[in-house]
């Protein structure tokens, strides 16, 4: 029985923390709780540079000396110039949904693992996958950029939800 209100007190208190933060984001999540770093630490992308996605038109690794914080997480780059390319305009060159796997996303599903060499653009919008494969698929089928934009909200939710029951989990050991 103990243990039973100790859950439900979890419960209460988890669903509490993410109305009280949704509902004073504006039913939002904010987009610093939505970028991919990975299962450890801040980098996003895994450190690769996104500019050179455009630029170069291929995944090159960034370096922590040419870096910029930007919502919440820490992008590399592989030069000053396309860390400065970066600052202007972040979201040009910035992955769709946070870098989280655009083909989960697609099915309405949280894939952290990405593959920053699985990756394609498509009408100007770079998007990361879990692998090639994916990749491949996002591509080649039109329907899964509009399936990711439709389940892109319902994915924002999860990510917030993990979060704070993550967070709440923490500071309650």
């Amino acid at each position: 029985m103990r243990d039973y209100q100790r859950k439900c007190r979890m419960r209460i208190a988890v669903a509490l923390g993410a109305a009280t933060m949704l509902f004073s984001m504006g039913g939002i999540a904010r987009a610093e709780d939505l970028v991919n770093t990975g299962y450890f630490g801040d980098v996003a992308i895994k450190g690769y540079d996104p500019v050179a996605y455009f630029t170069e038109n291929k995944a090159v690794e960034g370096s922590a000396k040419y870096s910029h914080r930007w919502l919440g997480a820490t992008w590399h780059f592989a030069s000053a110039e396309h860390r400065d390319l970066f600052m202007r305009e972040p979201s040009k060159y910035a992955p769709q949904y946070g870098g989280y796997c655009a083909d989960g996303v697609s099915f309405g599903t949280v894939t952290t693992n990405i593959d920053p060499k699985a990756w394609r653009i498509i009408d100007g919008k770079l998007y990361i996958s879990y692998d090639p494969g994916a990749a491949d698929g996002f591509e080649k089928n039109p329907n899964k950029v509009v399936d990711s934009q439709k389940h892109w909200s319902e994915v924002q939710q999860t990510l917030v939800t993990e979060k704070l029951h993550t967070n709440w989990q923490a500071s309650a050991e």
